[in-house]
């Protein structure tokens, strides 16, 4: 069982989070707090794997509270204003609720936060098993300039071919590559590096947590792009505008005058 806490200063939006928690298989809620305070407390005397806060609390707020922590669980942030997703994601929280919190949404949030923490144990133990005298590797991703590059998993490596990823997912410190037919690889490097190493012509980034091959972006709206495997991944406003200059301004087929 993975232990749970949860953070808020609404009484309601506690009760609800505690009902949802209790429905999912593997989370027992250990403490329910209402401030931020209270949450620091036993945070720092008792052991806890995932904790949901409130972002928008008096004294202490959910970001300072993560803050607080030199080393802190797996958060996942819940707001009603969607202006402090930024800060959180900066922070490596590894997912971002925008109130009323569903069932469906929490669930989707805490398969997250577990496969994170079970992501995380694996790497420390692959690490714990080489030897003192041997030269510790990143196990992570390597970057080729050409139509391909390489992931390490554990001692193997495998290629990735540049047309077959679909979009690459952060998940804190580590990241999720996602493929054609569905198949996912989790590397051991954030969404920031990856960014730098991959080229911008075919990778855009469209959010905090997503970048997509702009190759198989079908439809794009107001806020989400539309996948030709039928992903939706959202499109922050603050992306939006790049996106339209680099790509969308460039490859519209357009009316010309006579």
């Amino acid at each position: 069982m993975y232990r749970c806490l949860i953070a808020d200063d609404n009484i309601i939006e506690r009760d609800l989070l505690f009902m949802h928690l209790s429905s999912i298989e593997k989370i027992k809620v250990v403490a329910i707090c209402s401030s931020g305070e209270e949450a620091l407390k036993y945070l720092k005397e008792s052991t806890v794997d995932i904790v949901l806060s409130d972002i928008d609390m008096p004294g202490i707020s959910g970001i300072g509270l993560m803050k607080e922590l030199k080393k802190h669980p797996v958060f996942i942030f819940i707001s009603s204003y969607t202006e402090y997703a930024a800060e959180s994601y900066n922070l490596d929280a590894v997912d971002y609720i925008v109130k009323p919190a569903s069932l469906e949404r929490v669930q989707k949030s805490i398969d997250k936060a577990i496969e994170y923490i079970e992501i995380k144990n694996r790497v420390h133990i692959d690490t714990d098993r080489l030897t003192s005298g041997q030269e510790l590797h990143e196990i992570g991703s390597h970057i080729s300039t050409d139509g391909f590059f390489f992931i390490r998993e554990n001692n193997n490596y495998t290629k990735l071919n540049i047309q077959e990823i679909t979009f690459i997912e952060s998940m804190g410190d580590f990241s999720r590559i996602h493929t054609i037919g569905q198949k996912k690889f989790v590397v051991l490097v954030n969404l920031k590096n990856i960014e730098k190493q991959l080229s911008q012509k075919i990778f855009k980034r469209i959010h905090r947590q997503f970048i997509i091959n702009i190759l198989h972006a079908n439809t794009i709206n107001g806020n989400e792009i539309v996948l030709d495997d039928k992903n939706v991944i959202p499109l922050s406003v603050s992306y939006r505008q790049n996106l339209v200059e680099s790509v969308l301004e460039k490859k519209l087929l357009k009316r010309f005058g006579d």
